[in-house]
Parts: C-alpha cells; sequence; structure tokens
C-alpha cells in the first residue's frame, strides 16, 4: 500500500507565480498583457514583411521571419497560462497541459540558440565569402538549415519533457513558477533524476555551448575580415549587416547566463527573495527578449525599415 502511495501520479500542478505578493499581480498583468501585445505586433509585422516584399526574399530575413515566428510561438506558450495565473486564486493546470507547456517552451528555447548560430553563419558566409554568399547560402541549402533547427529544438525537448513527466510525483505539486518550468517540474520528483539533470547537461551543451562557440569564432572571422576593409565607410557598412543580429544575440544568451551563471545565496532569510528574483528573471527572458528582437532589427536595419515605412503607406493609400 505504501509503494503504492509512493508512485501515486499527479494529475495536476499548481503555480505559485506572485501568490506571496498579491499586491505585484495586479500591476504585472497589465505590464505582461501590454508587452505580449507589443510581441505579437512587432513580430508579426516583421513576418508579413519578409513574406510580402520581394526584395527581402534573401537568407537572412529568411532566418530574421523564422526567429519572430519562434518568438510568437515561445511567448504563446507561456504568457497566457501567466496571465491567467495572475487573475486566477487558484493557480491550477493538468498534468497534460503543464507537458504541453513544457514541450513548446523548451522547443522554442533550443530551437532559437541552433538558430541564432545559422544565422551567424549566414552573416559569416556574407562578409567573409561575398563572391560564394548565392551558391553556398542558396535556397537548396538556407530551407533545410531553418527546418533542422526547428526539428533539432523538437527533438530535444520531446526527450527532456518525456523524461521528466516519467518521473513519480509523490503528492507535491507546487510549481514553485509562473509556468511548468523544466527545472522547477524536476525539483517535485520523489526519485532519482540523476538521468534527467545528465541529460539536461547534454542537451545545454549541445544547445548552449556549441552554438555560442560557433557564433564567436563566425564572430572574429567576421571582425578580423571587417578590420581589413581599407575604408572606414567600407568597415561600417559590413558591420551594419550584423550588428542587429550580434544584438539579439548578446541579449539572447546574457540574458541566460545572468539567469544561471549568478550565485546563489546561502541565506535562509533571503531564500524568499531570491526566488522571486529568479522568477522575475525568468519572466524577464520569456517576455522582454522576444519584444525587443523587432525593436532591434527594426532600428538597425535599413531594409526593414524602409519596407516597413512603405508597407504602411501602402495601406494608408488604398484606405
Amino acid at each position: 500500500m505504501e509503494s503504492v502511495n509512493q508512485t501515486a501520479s499527479v494529475t495536476e500542478f499548481i503555480l505559485l507565480g506572485l501568490s506571496a505578493h498579491p499586491k505585484l499581480e495586479k500591476m504585472f498583468f497589465v505590464l505582461i498583457l501590454l508587452m505580449y501585445l507589443v510581441i505579437l505586433l512587432g513580430n508579426g509585422v516583421l513576418i508579413l514583411v519578409t513574406v510580402s516584399v520581394s526584395r527581402l526574399h534573401t537568407p537572412m530575413y529568411f532566418f530574421l521571419g523564422n526567429l519572430s515566428f519562434l518568438d510568437i510561438c515561445y511567448t504563446t506558450s507561456s504568457v497566457p497560462l501567466i496571465l491567467d495565473s495572475f487573475l486566477t486564486p487558484r493557480k491550477t493546470v493538468p498534468s497534460s497541459a503543464c507537458a504541453v507547456q513544457m514541450f513548446l517552451s523548451f522547443a522554442m528555447g533550443a530551437t532559437e540558440c541552433v538558430l541564432l548560430g545559422m544565422m551567424a553563419f549566414d552573416r559569416y558566409v556574407a562578409i567573409c565569402n561575398p563572391l560564394r554568399y548565392p551558391v553556398v547560402m542558396s535556397k537548396a541549402a538556407y530551407v533545410p538549415m531553418a527546418a533542422s533547427s526547428w526539428a533539432a529544438g523538437s527533438a530535444a525537448s520531446m526527450v527532456q519533457t518525456s523524461l521528466a513527466m516519467r518521473l513519480p510525483f509523490c503528492g507535491n505539486n507546487i510549481i514553485n513558477h509562473f509556468t511548468c518550468e523544466i527545472l522547477a517540474v524536476l525539483k517535485l520528483a520523489c526519485a532519482d533524476i540523476s538521468i534527467n539533470v545528465i541529460s539536461m547537461g547534454v542537451t545545454n551543451v549541445i544547445f548552449l555551448g556549441v552554438p555560442v562557440l560557433f557564433i564567436f569564432v563566425s564572430y572574429v572571422f567576421i571582425l578580423t575580415t571587417i578590420l581589413r576593409i581599407p575604408s572606414a565607410e567600407g568597415r561600417k557598412k559590413a558591420f551594419s549587416t550584423c550588428s542587429a543580429h550580434l544584438t539579439v544575440v548578446v541579449v539572447f544568451y546574457g540574458t541566460i547566463l545572468f539567469m544561471y551563471g549568478k550565485p546563489k545565496s546561502k541565506d535562509p532569510l533571503g531564500a524568499d527573495k531570491q526566488d522571486l528574483s529568479d522568477k522575475l528573471i525568468s519572466l524577464f527572458y520569456g517576455v522582454v527578449t522576444p519584444m525587443l528582437n523587432p525593436i532591434i532589427y527594426s532600428l538597425r536595419n535599413k531594409d526593414v525599415k524602409t519596407a516597413v515605412r512603405n508597407l504602411v503607406s501602402q495601406k494608408c493609400f488604398t484606405q
């Protein structure tokens, strides 16, 4: 009988969110809702522009359209749940819905890591081997590159989600987070999670370490090539073609490193503050970063600004 109780399955999870700080919930509901609308609008406009403007039918803007669609999917997998948790007194979510949300969030995050690496390779070829660019980055190459990013992220997420949801949860179903974040769920398991830890470590090396190293090496070659350009105007023009991507990479990976690289407090009295800090940083990573991506590409890319301006003027003219 005791062993049956030990392996009793949990049918739903309770999300703590900001339950301990009810005064913050209404403020954050309005703030997150506004940011989510900006994400939908900004990334939606970028997708529309990259699809409808023939001049932007290039590998770089194809990857950008994928990045925008990915950001919409990533935030949509979690933000509605976060908003609902701010308004609902008892923040419960079925275990099946928790697994789906966990899968989508992890898949989108892993896919973005690979996709940013693909975009770095695109910029490397464009600047370091411009004559070979049409051949190397042909449609037969960049479409499978983007597709493989989605496939790899989805496969990794399927493995991690399956391993997590197969664990037994012995009655403890309270997730100290806004969403079904995989690390927060693993803490609830009443079994050995060493396989999960090892698997997560390998996945982090593949989807975080390898892309970061690849991007770093790519930009070493890019910067070396740019510095060899004799004219200052030529160097400025060359760097402008990759500055937006570099900014997005710094924001994306900088937030991840800040989340997982900061030292943990050993003061028990500061545990609540640290938990709140960790959750708010995670919220920043999940909402602010996708909101900044279209803004960065719009502000630092003349082609995108011109295309958006022309698209808006055409709409106004037809009306």
